[in-house]
């Protein structure tokens, strides 16, 4: 990724740029597409009827994922407490994804591997909001 360098860029960021909410924006992206691809992986699986609730949360949070990652770039303007709730609802979003995609881990390696991504993002957007807490 290339949050960093991009945001380092930008003509009103000046000085230090926070480094807990670069690695959180990084993490969203990620997480947003390891959530697809599970959601995608699910819907091809033989069982796929019981996999319904854990494409409805994968979907729902590589949604969040990406829209949390997308305000939280943005550096022209000051919305400080919106991206704090975001932060707070993508972490609460990855929380439950990964407690779903728990609970097929051991039938599909897709799904252990989404809840890990799952628990790195929630613990990145909980790490960027305590950053942002003043």
């Amino acid at each position: 990724m290339h949050a960093q360098e991009m945001i380092s860029s930008h003509p009103h960021v000046r000085g230090q740029t926070n480094d807990a909410l670069i690695r959180c924006i990084e993490e969203c992206y990620s997480c947003a597409q390891t959530c697809t691809s599970c959601a995608d992986a699910c819907l091809a699986e033989d069982m796929v009827k019981s996999l319904t609730q854990c494409i409805r949360l994968d979907l729902d949070c590589a949604d969040i994922c990406n829209i949390t990652g997308r305000i939280a770039t943005r550096r022209t303007g000051s919305d400080q407490e919106v991206i704090r709730r975001m932060l707070d609802t993508c972490a609460a979003a990855c929380r439950l994804c990964a407690e779903e995609c728990d609970k097929h881990a051991q039938m599909h390696e897709h799904c252990r591997i989404c809840a890990d991504a799952c628990r790195r993002c929630m613990s990145a957007c909980e790490e960027a909001g305590r950053s942002m807490a003043h």
